[in-house]
């Protein structure tokens, strides 16, 4: 055949293919979740989530010291508190889980990057993102009383020792009002759902006007989440912005590898790196997953 142009020729050997390719993974793209939980004495794992677990303050310390040692050079804290209120008061103690897991963390992991989830569902007595109101079935949740009480947990979080605070709730301005709070200092409902105040899913121009104002308030980096089903959105986001973007590989997703890896149905290294690289093809700078430990020792 007369061909003036055969790409095989460079896919002919593993050399030649490393050599021209476009996407490559490295162990600073990735960052490890981590849970830490007041309420338990050891362990717990997620049922939902092979090899995932609660940690008590101990542990984490462990996990996140054998983590770094292993390549992983940053960490996403969320933290589960003993006691819920109706004004997520533990979400910005000076004495709560998460303030006092980063100080520990910095205290032993120095040169880990400590990142924390900042959103109140998970101290809150019913579950949602913000101070709500109840009528029936029906929960109005109040966006800038919401933000005024976001703004002070990531206040907290950046004095514990905190290198990025990463907001996860979506209610409106809570990046300006962080930013501004910084500056001056220098997880499901049991009522109602979320609707009414995350994005719907199926709006990819809502997702790129709702980055754009987080942008304008003075976002630093940006998270697509969940990943795998918006790839469209990462790319778009990125392409439109070209901001530092991170994309969450989310439990879901993780479970659903899992449990076909388990049933012998895929090659789980194999699915984990084909899908770590299309986030990364698709614009991530960042990928938060559950397999970041494992990654940096099949990269």
């Amino acid at each position: 055949m007369n061909l003036s142009h055969r790409p095989r020729r460079l896919r002919s050997s593993p050399a030649l293919r490393n050599m021209v390719r476009e996407t490559t993974l490295h162990a600073s793209d990735f960052i490890l979740p981590l849970f830490v939980s007041e309420k338990i004495s050891a362990r717990v794992p997620v049922p939902s989530m092979p090899g995932v677990f609660q940690l008590t303050e101990q542990e984490l310390v462990a996990e996140a010291t054998d983590a770094h040692r292993a390549g992983v050079h940053a960490v996403l804290l969320f933290g589960i508190p003993s006691e819920k209120d109706e004004r997520a008061s533990q979400a910005y103690a000076d004495s709560g889980v998460v303030q006092r897991a980063v100080r520990a963390l910095k205290k032993s992991v120095p040169g880990l990057i400590v990142v924390t989830d900042v959103c109140l569902c998970e101290f809150m007595s019913h579950g949602h993102c913000g101070v709500a109101h109840f009528h029936g079935d029906e929960v109005h949740v109040e966006n800038d009383a919401s933000v005024e009480l976001l703004a002070k947990a990531a206040v907290s979080h950046a004095a514990a020792g905190a290198d990025i605070v990463a907001p996860s709730d979506m209610m409106d301005g809570r990046i300006g009002a962080i930013r501004s709070a910084l500056d001056a200092a220098e997880s499901t409902p049991q009522a109602g759902d979320r609707r009414s105040y995350q994005m719907d899913s199926a709006n990819a121009l809502e997702a790129l006007r709702e980055v754009e104002l987080d942008i304008e308030e003075g976002a630093d980096i940006v998270m697509v989440k969940p990943g795998l089903a918006y790839l469209d959105i990462l790319w778009r986001v990125k392409d439109r912005f070209g901001l530092p973007t991170a994309a969450y590989n989310v439990s879901g997703e993780y479970a659903m590898i899992k449990a076909a890896a388990a049933n012998g149905w895929l090659d789980e290294r194999a699915t984990v790196l084909e899908a770590m690289t299309a986030f990364k093809r698709a614009g991530a700078d960042l990928i938060i997953t559950y397999w970041a430990k494992q990654i940096v020792g099949w990269l």
